[in-house]
C-alpha cells in the first residue's frame, strides 16, 4: 500500500464529505483538536492511543492519519512498535495484521 496515496484518498474524501455536511465536520473538528490537544497526556501520548485503537478497531484510513500524526508529534518507530504490541494484547491477531499496517506506514511516511 502506497501511505502517501492513501492519505491523498483519505484527505480528498474527507474533504467532499465536509463540503456537503460541514455542521458535523465542525462539530467532529472541535472534538478532535480539543481531544488531542496538550494536556496532563502529551499529544504524541494521545495520538498513539488513537492509533492503538485504530489498530484494534481495524481502520486503516484511521491508521494512515493517526501515524502521521505520531510522526508530526515526534513519535519514534520504537513507540509506535510498542503502540502495536499493546494494541496486539488487546485485539489479538487482527490487530498484530493492522499493526504490521501501521508499521509499513511509518516508514513511508517518515522518510
Amino acid at each position: 500500500m502506497d501511505w502517501h496515496t492513501e492519505l491523498e484518498t483519505i484527505r480528498s474524501d474527507m474533504a467532499d464529505f465536509n463540503a456537503k455536511q460541514p455542521a458535523s465536520q465542525k462539530g467532529f473538528g472541535i472534538l478532535h483538536h480539543e481531544a488531542l490537544a496538550e494536556g496532563v497526556l502529551s499529544t504524541k501520548q494521545k495520538e498513539l492511543i488513537s492509533l492503538a485503537i485504530g489498530i484494534a478497531k481495524q481502520c486503516s484510513y484511521c491508521i494512515g492519519v493517526h501515524v502521521q500524526a505520531c510522526i508530526a508529534a515526534g513519535a519514534t518507530r520504537a513507540e509506535v512498535e510498542e503502540t502495536v504490541n499493546v494494541s496486539v494484547l488487546m485485539g489479538g491477531g487482527p490487530s498484530l495484521m493492522y499493526g504490521l499496517k501501521a508499521l509499513e506506514a511509518y516508514d513511508q511516511l517518515k522518510g
